[in-house]
Parts: structure tokens; sequence; C-alpha cells
């Protein structure tokens, strides 16, 4: 009998094997960009291409799937979930459909969802003009600036005051934010719920509590979070709610909120487990992996118990440096061998260049420790996480200009929405090789 055919799309090498580890036949796209030759061995089938080239990655699959049946399309990375709504709808597959995974994806359309329900609604504005954003900021106080789609913070803003509207203006400008939208800022504790659905039955498999230090980039996670049994209570039946309406049926979420006076407000949700290690946390933890119980879903199980008990607490502490030429670090050694610490990743190296800290993507490392409780798993990680010193000196040349949004996704090679027709570096619709889903 031969094995369960799946295609995994994106994701690095350590994704990709825990599907073949499982027996499946492992068909893989990867952007040619992000190739690892590590993948290789895990794999029945290794194409590299852009995947958030819809119509020709809608093409290529169809073609695969009539030589030899796909069972099942995954994918644990951001910039793919909207594509595989896709696929599976196309090959008429299980799973997600594109209408629940670009809901997930797609701010504005979220939080108009989430409004029209009622669930947790919040107030907010998409592509305000200068003046309406201004009188946005008047009526409700201090807001967030953000795009339409993406992850890890980047392009956030957050304006305090109707003082700080012209100088967020001229950012956005600057910044190349052409598809944004306004939110009034929650006030509260932030947490993320960690959850996975099977036949759309949906279990809350862990909280993730949140430290961004005042700013909008996270500098530390742990689970479990701190939350009362009345909070979780009303948490709980958020997600849930939240989860039913966009339509999600299999797999993990990972649905970020805000703990306010008038009750948990949702931030965002993603169709994937979480990221910035949130996996390894939950896993330490509940001794659940998500990424693992995602593939489980081709053998047609659910492979997640319900309400998985906590055993202790892990936390992770993200390290960052002052913005220049990496000239030395140290204190690694010491970082490992401190108590409960079970990781330590340092990322940058004497030569490496430190940016400012405008998304998840210029942190420079991190530390994840145990603890019996969560205050001693983020004391524990915060402690270790001191000891590394990553010191910097002034890039020769003095400060750099600003790098636009489209800057940084050409960093990453990806694009905030391969459905939609891509635009000049000055914000222009282009007029050429428009990505429009193949029917």
């Amino acid at each position: 009998m031969s094995a369960t055919r799946v295609l995994v799309v994106g994701g690095k090498a350590g994704i990709v094997r825990k599907a073949a580890g499982l027996g499946f036949e492992v068909v893989h796209i990867q952007k040619p960009s992000a190739f690892d030759p590590d993948v290789v061995e895990h794999c029945a089938q290794l194409l590299l291409v852009d995947y958030q080239d819809v119509p020709t990655v809608t093409a290529l699959v169809r073609v695969l799937h009539e030589q030899r049946p796909i069972s099942r399309v995954f994918t644990q990375t951001e910039a793919a979930q909207a594509v595989v709504g896709h696929l599976t709808e196309a090959l008429g597959l299980p799973g997600n459909s594109a209408r629940t995974t670009r809901l997930l994806h797609d701010k504005p359309a979220l939080r108009a969802l989430l409004n029209e329900r009622g669930i947790g609604p919040v107030r907010t504005l998409t592509g305000p003009a200068h003046a309406e954003l201004r009188d946005f900021v008047k009526a409700h106080g201090a807001a967030v600036l953000k795009p339409t789609m993406g992850s890890g913070s980047l392009g956030v803003r957050v304006i305090t005051s109707p003082d700080e509207v012209d100088g967020a203006w001229a950012w956005r400008e600057e910044f190349g934010l052409t598809d944004f939208m306004v939110e009034e800022l929650l006030v509260g504790d932030e947490l993320s719920v960690e959850s996975f659905s099977a036949a759309g039955a949906h279990t809350v498999v862990a909280l993730t509590g949140k430290e961004t230090g005042g700013g909008v980039v996270e500098l530390g996670h742990v689970v479990p979070a701190r939350i009362g049994d009345a909070d979780l209570a009303s948490v709980h039946d958020m997600v849930v709610a939240l989860l039913d309406a966009v339509g999600l049926v299999d797999g993990p979420a990972h649905t970020e909120l805000i703990l306010t006076a008038d009750g948990p407000r949702v931030v965002e949700s993603h169709s994937r487990r979480g990221g910035d290690r949130i996996n390894d946390l939950v896993r330490l933890v509940h001794g659940v992996d998500l990424e693992e119980s995602t593939y489980r879903l081709a053998l047609e199980e659910n492979p997640v118990p319900a309400g998985p008990a906590a055993d202790g607490a892990a936390a992770i502490r993200f390290l960052v440096a002052e913005p220049g030429v990496v000239t030395s670090v140290s204190g690694v050694q010491e970082a490992e061998a401190a108590d409960g610490v079970v990781q330590v990743d340092v990322q940058v190296a004497a030569g490496d260049t430190v940016h400012e800290l405008r998304w998840s993507e210029d942190r420079c490392g991190y530390v994840v420790a145990r603890g019996a409780d969560t205050g001693t798993a983020v004391r524990r990680a915060r402690e270790a996480a001191a000891r590394i010193v990553i010191a910097t000196e002034p890039a020769a040349g003095g400060a750099r200009p600003q790098a636009t949004l489209g800057d940084l996704l050409e960093e990453v090679d990806e694009v905030l929405d391969p459905f939609a027709a891509p635009r000049t570096r000055d914000g222009e619709p282009a007029t050429a090789n428009l990505r429009r889903a193949a029917p």
C-alpha cells in the first residue's frame, strides 16, 4: 500500500521533516530563495517555484494531483496561508477554504466580520485620508496605524494623540504603506490563544502571555499566560466564536487578543500555529506539537486531546541590540548554563548589521527557559538573555535612509497579497505580470 501523499508549501526543513517522519510521501514546494539542501532527504518531490505566483503554482499543483492524487495541502508559514486555501479548493480537498484563509489574512475583512457579529467590536477605518485619520484620533483617542495584511508587527505604528497624526502620516508615506487601516488602541494585557480544530470542533490548547516593552514588537512570550478564571472563560468563548465565524474547520489557529476594561478584544488571528517559537513553548508545557498535529489530519484523526494539562511553564526572551555593526558577542555559554535554560540561539555575529527594531525580523536571537510556574520561567529567560551582550558600533557613513515596506518584503522575498496586482516602488499599480488566481 502506497504512502499518503501530501503537499507541503513553504516552511523550513524541520517542518518538512515532521511530515516525512509520520510516513507521508511529501511533495514540497518552496521559493528558490528559501531553498535549504537539508530538506531534500525528506521529500519525494521538491519543486522550487514562487508559491505566491498563484497562476503558476495552481497549474503546477493540478498536474501533480492528476499524476498521483494528493490527500491534503499543508502550510505552516504565514505567506502561504491564503494560497493553500485556494489550492485546497482548486483540488477539491478537505481543509480550510479560500474564504477562511483570506478572512484571516485580510485584517479589515476580519474586523468587519467580527464587528458585524458583535464579537468584541473595535472601532476602525480602512484607508483614511489624512484629515480622516486626524478626526478618528480626535474622536477615539490613541490609535494604531497598520497594514491591511501582514504579520510580525511589520509597519505598525501607535498614535497616542492628534499631535502625532502629521508625523505618522509622513512616516506612512515615506515607508510606502499604501494599503492601511487605523483602529482604536486597545489597552490591557496582551495574550494569544493557540487552538486546534478538527472537523469544525475547536480545542483551546494553550494561552500565551506577551511582553512588548511598550513598543509594538514582541520581546517575550510565556506559556501559560497569567489569566483569571472569568477572563479565561470570556477568551475561550470569543475565540470559538471567531473560528466559527470565519469557518475554520481544521488545523491550528493563533489568535491574538488584549484584555481590555470592556473584556477581551481580538487583535488578529491566523490559520497556523503561532510563530516566535510558540509551538516549542506549547510542546514543552502541554506536550502537544501543533506542527506535527497538523499533518496528522491527513490520517483522518483528531490528534489533540481536549484541554491538555500544563506541566510547569516555558518562556522565550528575544535578544535585541543597539543599531549598528556587531563588533562582538559574549555571554552565550553563561546563558546556556543558566538555570532552566532549554535553548539559546544567537542569530548575529561580528560584522553583521543590526537594524532598529522595526519588526520581528530585526531581533537578534532568543533564549528559551523552563520553570515550575509562569513567573519563574519568565525570570529565568530574561536573566539568561541579559547575560548575552551583543556589542555594536555605528555603521560607516552614518545612519542609512529608512527602508520602505517594499525593501523589507524584498529582503524576505514575499508579497503581502499574492492575489493582488503588484505595485511599483512608488505605490502605483503595475500594469504587467498581474498575479491573479487561476480558475
